[in-house]
C-alpha cells in the first residue's frame, strides 16, 4: 500500500513525519548517536532485516541526515556518519525518550537515562521556550501562521479558524 507523503505540506510536524515516520528510520538515527556507523553494525543492533535497512540507509543520505563514507575500497565499505542536519534530530530523540519515560516506563524504571556531561547531571530533555527560557506547555502556547504558510491556504476558512486569523487581534 502506497503511503501519503506528507512532504510538500505546510507543516513542519507532517515534513517531519513523512521522513521519520515509520518505525525503523528513528532507531537507525538513534544508533548513530550511539556511535553505530556500519551496515552490519545496524543490522545486528536493530535486528533489521537488510533490504529494509539499505532503504532507510538510502533515504537518510538522500535527505542528508547521515553521509556515506567509503572507508575500504576493495570491496567497497562505508560508515554512515551524522550531518549537521542528523545530529540536530537529537532534540526529537530526546523529547520522545522524555515523553516515553513518562508515560511508558515501567515500575523499574527509565530503560535509558541521558547524562549531560557539561553539569555530570542526569537529565531528560524539556522543550523551553526560545526567548524566555520558561518549559513551553499547551495551554500556555498557541500557533500562528509563519511567513512560509501558503497564502491561498491561509484565506481557506478552516485554516483562518485553525490559527484564529478569523478574530480580531488583541489591543495592543
Amino acid at each position: 500500500m502506497k503511503r501519503t507523503s506528507f512532504a510538500k505540506w505546510p507543516c513542519s510536524i507532517a515534513r517531519t513525519v513523512d521522513l521519520l515516520g515509520d518505525h525503523w528510520t528513528p532507531l537507525v538515527v538513534r544508533e548513530a548517536f550511539y556511535g553505530i556507523h556500519r551496515f552490519d553494525e545496524f543490522q545486528q543492533e536493530l535486528g533489521i532485516a537488510r533490504n529494509t535497512l539499505t532503504d532507510r540507509l538510502r533515504r537518510l543520505v538522500d535527505e542528508r541526515i547521515l553521509e556515506k563514507r567509503q572507508y575500504e575500497a576493495e570491496p567497497p565499505r562505508y560508515d554512515y556518519v551524522l550531518t549537521e542536519k542528523g545530529r540536530d534530530l537529537f532534540a526529537v530523540l530526546a523529547a520522545m525518550s522524555a515523553w516515553g519515560d513518562r508515560w511508558l516506563a515501567e515500575e523499574r524504571g527509565v530503560p535509558v537515562v541521558f547524562h549531560h556531561q557539561a553539569c555530570g547531571h542526569d537529565t531528560a530533555a524539556e522543550v523551553v521556550c526560545a526567548q524566555c527560557r520558561t518549559p513551553l506547555r499547551a495551554g500556555e502556547t498557541s500557533m500562528r501562521l509563519g511567513p512560509g504558510y501558503p497564502e491561498r491556504l491561509a484565506q481557506r476558512p478552516d485554516v483562518r479558524r485553525r490559527f484564529g486569523t478569523d478574530r480580531q487581534p488583541p489591543p495592543s
